[in-house]
């Protein structure tokens, strides 16, 4: 006679199914972050052989994702390069200064936790109730990139991802009046620090989830991120919106910031509308600047089959 009773047995055969359907979400997830980190990381040629890649570890969900896909990347790429994580410990009150120390030993990593007490500084500067992300986000940035000098990392490495690259993007045009984002790969201003972004091509839906999955040890940002009201919090919902009311419109305007017309634009420092002249192809005299040139035609409009490409409809009024 069988000594497990029935609602034992089925328990436990609830639990072996749980598990592989989680193990082979999990699978799933990674494969899709590892090929997008992977034609990111191609496309805007962000890692080389020998390059040393600083990956900066918040505790948050996405950079935690980043640092395992470039591991898992590390195993098999075709070049050699080397990672170091390195987290800002920024004296937040209440900061479990154990957790990451414990992961990254644990997976094996090399690593450095920088101490700087930027929280006092923020709190101090910034009256209260008012936002304190850009003094945070510059006093962070400046510590990483000297600290990257420092340990001879040449590459920066940052857990932006495409909602990321989308939100700086609307912030920008509504709030700063300019058409400009987080691009996946840049150099500091001073020439010293590149910084690139793995996951620039990665939803950040995927990435959440991904890191469910991997139970990653999150440690939430008590500084900046629970502050309510942000510009940035609303452009998010906006898009949250979008995606669920349109499916596919996410998708196509982080294509349209891959696929700039600058002619068909109106910045007269990015375009040479002055020197238009009829009688030239595109009214552009210059045949270098002609071999450069975008142009946006009725052939572009249509796809490989011949057809009209059709384009979602957006209605003004309703954004």
């Amino acid at each position: 006679m069988h000594s497990e009773n029935p609602t034992e047995a089925q328990a436990e055969q609830l639990s072996v199914e749980a598990e592989r359907k989680r193990k082979t979400r999990t699978n799933k997830l990674q494969k899709r972050l590892r090929r997008e980190v992977g034609q990111a990381i191609e496309a805007f040629n962000m890692i080389e052989a020998g390059d040393k890649v600083m990956v900066c570890l918040s505790g948050g969900k996405d950079s935690y994702a980043m640092l395992d896909i470039l591991m898992n990347l590390q195993k098999s790429a075709p070049v050699d390069f080397e990672l170091v994580a390195v987290n800002l410990d920024q004296k937040q009150p209440g900061f479990p200064e154990h957790i990451l120390p414990a992961y990254l030993e644990k997976i094996g990593v090399p690593f450095h936790i920088v101490e700087r007490d930027t929280y006092s500084i923020v709190k101090e500067v910034v009256p209260e109730g008012k936002t304190t992300c850009g003094l945070c986000s510059r006093l962070r940035r400046g510590t990483l990139y000297g600290f990257a000098d420092e340990i001879g990392a040449n590459k920066i490495a940052l857990g932006h991802h495409r909602d990321d690259i989308l939100e700086t993007f609307f912030l920008n045009m509504f709030y700063g009046g300019k058409l400009k984002s987080m691009p996946p790969k840049l150099v500091s201003d001073d020439g010293k620090n590149m910084v690139i972004r793995p996951l620039a091509y990665a939803r950040e839906k995927d990435i959440a989830e991904y890191a469910e999955l991997k139970e990653f040890p999150i440690i939430p940002c008590n500084l900046c991120g629970s502050q309510e009201n942000l510009q940035r919090q609303v452009i998010k919902e906006m898009l949250n919106n979008w995606d669920k009311q349109h499916p596919g419109r996410i998708e196509t305007m982080f294509r349209s910031l891959c696929n700039v017309v600058p002619s068909h634009l109106a910045d007269t420092e990015l375009f040479d509308f002055k020197g238009l002249q009829l009688g030239f192809p595109h009214g552009i005299v210059d045949p270098d600047a002609r071999s450069e040139f975008r142009a946006e035609s009725d052939e572009e409009n249509q796809n490989g089959n011949g057809g009209v490409q059709t384009m979602e409809r957006i209605d003004l009024l309703s954004l």
